[in-house]
């Protein structure tokens, strides 16, 4: 006997049957059942910005990003507000490098020009975060200072990312990046923001980051390629997951307000289970090698590019990131907004 006296021969005749497509139909009935949904407010878009341009100067490895003057930087940052896009990310480029990364921090930077120059144009319209690092700013391409044995100095490097958070914030950034992978970082930066009158200045913590082989484009276009060895000391190794809450919950105990999981699609699973361990924001960045993948397959016509960036994307967001860093943001508002 099945239920209330009606006799059932199979699972399939017990109850009515529920076919899913039914909620497929149309596209109005796709959109009003979605759970997970893209934003232009999910959006960073990150720029690099270099020294001693006379114009943009094309990223021959990412296809449609440029390094910028600070007069095109700007342009673009206007852009985006007008889209709606909530924020952008810095990366500078300086005309000279040395061992300490000098040009990290200094008042008149080219990250400290642009966040002061983009300032007076949007106003408090668009959150300008900054990397901090050294390897943009350092002749040897390494994320930190050097031991004579050529190994990075964790805690000296410490002293330089608080300086060089001080020097941003000063400039007017919103949100300060620490990407180095130093032990530390967060915390180190955390108390140079306090002591100096920027209590307010967020961080976003490059909590997990990954030693991927997926950032090939954005060394071209920082030009930040390491000159001898890896990062793969203080960077992650790709078949560690359990290693990424760790790192996360120390970036949190040191006073994080944000944290990232980079890169963003290789790594969908960290970013689901930072997302389930932690209540402040966690970030994504679908890094350059992930973006020119996608160009370089869509110039040959063997994908539909727009249609693979904004499934990325998607995908990212359905993972759990509360929002993304990438370099498809403009174009992608421009879909959305259409």
């Amino acid at each position: 006997m099945g239920i209330k006296g009606i006799a059932v021969t199979s699972r399939v005749m017990a109850f009515p049957e529920r076919r899913p497509r039914r909620l497929r139909t149309t596209p109005a009935m796709r959109r009003l059942v979605a759970e997970t949904r893209l934003s232009v407010d999910d959006l960073v878009a990150p720029f690099f910005v270099k020294e001693g341009l006379d114009a943009p100067e094309p990223v021959l490895s990412m296809p449609g990003v440029a390094q910028h003057t600070i007069e095109s930087v700007t342009l673009e940052a206007k852009a985006l507000v007008a889209l709606g896009v909530p924020s952008i990310i810095l990366f500078g480029v300086p005309l000279v490098k040395d061992e300490r990364g000098s040009g990290a921090d200094r008042a008149d930077g080219i990250v400290q020009t642009a966040v002061r120059a983009i300032r007076d144009a949007v106003g408090d319209s668009l959150v300008i975060m900054t990397d901090d690092c050294l390897d943009e700013f350092t002749d040897h391409g390494h994320c930190g200072l050097l031991r004579p044995d050529g190994s990075v100095d964790n805690d000296a490097t410490l002293e330089r990312y608080a300086s060089i958070a001080i020097s941003q914030a000063d400039a007017g950034a919103d949100v300060i990046g620490p990407s180095g992978m130093m032990d530390g970082q967060v915390g180190a930066i955390r108390a140079a923001l306090d002591s100096s009158g920027h209590a307010d200045t967020a961080i976003l913590s490059y909590a997990v980051k990954y030693a991927s082989a997926l950032y090939g484009p954005f060394r071209d276009a920082a030009e930040c390629a390491p000159k001898f060895g890896d990062r793969r000391g203080y960077q992650m190794d790709a078949g560690n997951a359990r290693e990424a809450l760790e790192e996360a919950a120390l970036d949190v105990e040191e006073g994080a307000d944000m944290l990232m999981v980079k890169p963003a699609v290789a790594y969908l699973d960290v970013i689901t289970a930072l997302r389930n361990s932690f209540d402040i924001p966690v970030a994504a960045y679908h890094v350059s090698g992930e973006y020119s993948m996608i160009k370089a397959a869509a110039e040959r016509g063997w994908i539909d590019g727009d249609a693979v960036a904004l499934e990325h994307l998607l995908a990212i967001k359905r993972a759990g990131a509360d929002f993304i860093l990438t370099y498809l943001a403009r174009e992608v508002a421009e879909v959305l907004n259409a």
